[in-house]
């Protein structure tokens, strides 16, 4: 699948058309809502959360509740728009020239001042409206409809909160555990152990009182993917490149890694390759996962574990030191609405451009036009494998 997303912070709303998705996939409403309300969650968020519901309107590409294969389209109205009508319509000459908004002091850590330089624009506003977070609304809807498929594949995807400052989850999660991602929804921070999740919002408490914002990370579980998605054979095949750009296009997002990545570089080849077994029942199969799922730029058949790193976010209550553009002279950086922190956000947005990523991988492998296709070929798959 394909897809383009079009849309500002508070215009109308973000817009999106999705293309080479396949026929036959049920379609509800009601099922992108609620992965839209998920992103909309988590303690930290700031004001704008109050104002919008985030709501899917379809436009083009199903009918009768079945996606038709044409291109799909849709919106996510803004309900802010009301209160930035005189700013924002395209419509509209502008405000006078001393009403108008000029913003000349940039953020550090955001688009601001390589944004407003790059397209020679006369305010920062035309930087932020694009560049915000708020797109991110567009690209779970994309995934929702992506998750649709592999949902119908048997695959799953899920995300946690394993750090938000120095407050942090000291392991690996018990993947057994059939509990666990009913702890990970009904925490605020996304965390499934519930005395590090207050000690987390309570971390968020004491730095919004400075004025401050905080970072943290996260990781994205994928478990059911078959052995053999993605491929070695060109450099941007590999699933694992594919992953880590759909993340790192995530705002925010400053480092990411496949497994125990990070912790390679000081290990051994003996200590960090998980060795291979087989087993009638079970086939090829892995006791450690410290590839997090990925060889050679394939799924190996074990789970696929991502992590990522959410810098702060650089809009701060106190704002920082700049320099306004037109004058040079020393400023403080512009306070617009914001959140405190938005790791529990930005995992639910990792989960659906993971989920965009590997319904692709899929499509390349076993068709593309429609549902049932994809289905049928992806079981024979499996007989293949389990008959080796």
């Amino acid at each position: 699948m394909d897809f383009k997303t079009a849309g500002e912070s508070h215009g109308k709303g973000l817009v999106g058309i999705i293309s080479n998705y396949p026929s036959g996939v049920p379609i509800k409403n009601t099922y992108i809502d609620y992965q839209l309300a998920r992103r909309q969650k988590g303690y930290g968020r700031g004001g704008r959360m109050a104002i919008e519901s985030d709501k899917v309107e379809i436009i083009s590409g199903v009918r009768k509740g079945l996606s038709t294969g044409s291109p799909i389209s849709f919106i996510i109205h803004n309900k802010d728009w009301v209160n930035w009508k005189d700013t924002m319509d395209p419509n509209l000459p502008g405000l006078p020239a001393d009403k108008e908004e000029i913003l000349s002091d940039p953020r550090p850590g955001h688009a601001d001042l390589p944004g407003i330089i790059k397209y020679r624009l006369g305010t920062i506003r035309d930087v932020i409206e694009r560049s915000s977070a708020r797109e991110t609304a567009a690209k779970v809807c994309v995934g929702s409809f992506a998750r649709v498929v592999l949902d119908y594949l048997g695959i799953e995807i899920f995300s946690y909160v394993n750090r938000i400052g120095n407050i942090f989850i000291d392991s690996d999660l018990d993947l057994d555990d059939k509990d666990m991602q009913e702890k990970i929804e009904s925490s605020e921070v996304r965390c499934p152990d519930k005395e590090v999740s207050e000690k987390m919002k309570a971390e968020i408490d004491r730095v919004k009182k400075t004025g401050d914002s905080i970072g943290g990370s996260f990781k994205i579980i994928v478990c059911g993917a078959v052995i053999g998605l993605g491929s070695f054979t060109d450099w941007d095949k590999r699933l694992d490149a594919r992953l880590s750009y759909a993340i790192m296009g995530i705002p925010a997002i400053k480092a990411i890694e496949i497994g125990q990545g990070i912790k390679a570089g000081s290990a051994t080849g003996l200590n960090f390759h998980d060795e291979i077994y087989y087993s009638k029942n079970n086939g090829f199969y892995r006791k450690t996962n410290n590839a997090g799922g990925i060889e050679g730029g394939m799924t190996n058949g074990e789970d696929i574990i991502i992590g990522a790193v959410m810098k702060p976010i650089p809009t701060t209550t106190k704002g920082m030191k700049t320099v306004n553009i037109p004058t040079k002279d020393e400023a403080v950086s512009i306070k617009e609405r914001s959140d405190t922190c938005a790791v529990p956000s930005a995992a639910v947005v990792g989960e659906a451009v993971v989920a965009i990523e590997l319904l692709n991988s899929i499509q390349e492998k076993f068709g593309s036009d429609t549902l049932d296709e994809i289905k049928i070929n992806l079981d024979n798959y499996k007989k293949y494998i389990k008959n080796l």
